[in-house]
C-alpha cells in the first residue's frame, strides 16, 4: 500500500480560489473544492472524493517517491481578500493548527498575497514549539484561469508539506520555500512575488527538490502551544526628509505601545534634529518600545554612523535584519505576553524563530569560530 501524508488545507481566501464575475474576480464559497476535484494533479480520478466532517478530502496521484498526499480542505467563512485580514484572522488560523495538530502531518494555508508576509510572520511567533510544517501560499492569478501560477504554487506547497518535515511557518511561491518571518512581497504583478533578501530559501524546487537542512530550525521537543492573543497597539512609521516633530509626537501618543521605525540605510535618522530625538526619548521613557528597521529591502541596522547612534541614545533599539513585517508582529506578540518594556526590548533583539541574524563579530580567518 502506498504511503500517504495527511495535510489540512486551511482556505482563508485570496486570489487563488476566486472566480470571474461582472465585477472582476470574487471569492465564491465551494468553488475551489469543485476545481480541485477536476484537476488530476490534486485528485486521483480513480478514487472517490471523501468527506471528513463535511470537508472534502482529495488524494493526489503517487509522487516519484511513491507517496500520496491526502488533502482535507477547510474553507473559512467568509473568504477574505488579504487586505481585510486582521489579528483575529491570524488567531483563527493558529487555533486551527493547534486544534488539528494531532490529526494531520502538515498544514497549508491558502491566503491572499498582499498581507501574506504579515500573516506568515505572525504565525511563526504564535505557534510556539511548532514541530510540523506550516506553509502559506496563494497566487497572482486564480486557479481556474488558463495561464496561472496557482497550479505550481499549490502543488509545490502540498508536495513539500507531504514529503518533508520542516518544523517552521513558511511561505511558498514561485518554486521557493521561504522562512515565513523573513519573507516580503516584492512584486505586485510578477509571478516571483516574494523574496527573503536577508536569508536564502529553505527549499528550492526544480526537477529535484533541494532542502537546505543546515538552515532549517530544529524542533524544540516541547508540546505545541498556541498564543492567540496579539496586542493591537503597535504601528509602523517610515521616516522621510522633513518630517516634523509634531507629526512624530502625535504618532507616538497613547495607546501606542510598540513602534517599528523604518529608517534610512543602515538604521540612520537625522541626528541634528533634537526635536525629533526628544520626541522619541519621551516615548521610550514612558515605556513605548521602538524598534529601528531599515527601509532597504536588504541589509541590516548597525551603529556605524552618528545618525544611527543618536537613535540608540534616545532609547530606540536596533532591529538587526528584521523585516518590518516580522518586527511589527513580533512586537505585537511580545506585548501581548504582558512583559515589561525592558524585557520586550531584550527579547526583540533575540532570535526567537529564525527571524533575525544574531550579531557576530568580524571574522578574518578560520580561527574565529
Amino acid at each position: 500500500m502506498l504511503d500517504c501524508a495527511r495535510v489540512l488545507v486551511l482556505y482563508a481566501g485570496g486570489t487563488i480560489g476566486m472566480k470571474a464575475s461582472g465585477r472582476g474576480y470574487v471569492p465564491s464559497p465551494g468553488y475551489l473544492a469543485e476545481q480541485l476535484a477536476r484537476l488530476p494533479q490534486f485528485h486521483d480520478a480513480s478514487l472517490p472524493v471523501q468527506q471528513d466532517d463535511g470537508r472534502p478530502v482529495f488524494v493526489t496521484p503517487p509522487s516519484r517517491e511513491g507517496r500520496r498526499v491526502s488533502l482535507t480542505v477547510k474553507e473559512y467563512e467568509p473568504l477574505l481578500d488579504s487586505s481585510n485580514m486582521g489579528m483575529e484572522d491570524w488567531a483563527r488560523i493558529a487555533e486551527d493548527v493547534g486544534r488539528h495538530d494531532a490529526e494531520f502531518d502538515a498544514f497549508v494555508v491558502l491566503h491572499g498575497t498582499d498581507t501574506m508576509a504579515y500573516s506568515a510572520s505572525a504565525l511563526s511567533f504564535m505557534l510556539e514549539n511548532l514541530s510540523k510544517t506550516v506553509i502559506l501560499t496563494g497566487s497572482q492569478i486564480p486557479l481556474t484561469t488558463a495561464r496561472t501560477d496557482a497550479l505550481d504554487n499549490l502543488l509545490g506547497a502540498l508536495t513539500i508539506a507531504g514529503h518533508f518535515e520542516i518544523p517552521e511557518v513558511c511561505l511558498y511561491f514561485c518554486h521557493k520555500l521561504l522562512r515565513g518571518n523573513r519573507a516580503q512581497k516584492q512584486d505586485a504583478s510578477g509571478f516571483d512575488a516574494f523574496w527573503s533578501g536577508n536569508f536564502p530559501p529553505l527549499v528550492e524546487v526544480g526537477i529535484d527538490i533541494k532542502a537546505k537542512w543546515d538552515l532549517i530550525l530544529q524542533p524544540t521537543g516541547e508540546p505545541l502551544h498556541v498564543q492567540t492573543k496579539m496586542n493591537p497597539n503597535v504601528a509602523a512609521l517610515r521616516l522621510f526628509p522633513g518630517i516634523t516633530a509634531e507629526t512624530l509626537a502625535n504618532f507616538l501618543r497613547p495607546p501606542l505601545e510598540g513602534v517599528v521605525l523604518e529608517t534610512y540605510g543602515s538604521g540612520n535618522a537625522p541626528d541634528r534634529r533634537r526635536d525629533l530625538l526628544d520626541a522619541l526619548r519621551a516615548a521610550t521613557d514612558r515605556g513605548v518600545v521602538i524598534v529601528n528597521c531599515t527601509q532597504c529591502h536588504k541589509g541590516t541596522v548597525s551603529a556605524t554612523y552618528a545618525a544611527g547612534i543618536a537613535l540608540a541614545e534616545a532609547g530606540v533599539i536596533g532591529g538587526a535584519d528584521l523585516t518590518p513585517e516580522a518586527a511589527l508582529t513580533k512586537l505585537s506578540y511580545l506585548l501581548a505576553k504582558g512583559l515589561s518594556p525592558t524585557d520586550i526590548r531584550s527579547q526583540m533583539q533575540l532570535n526567537l524563530r529564525g527571524e533575525l541574524t544574531a550579531g557576530q563579530g568580524a571574522r578574518y580567518s578560520f580561527r574565529e569560530r
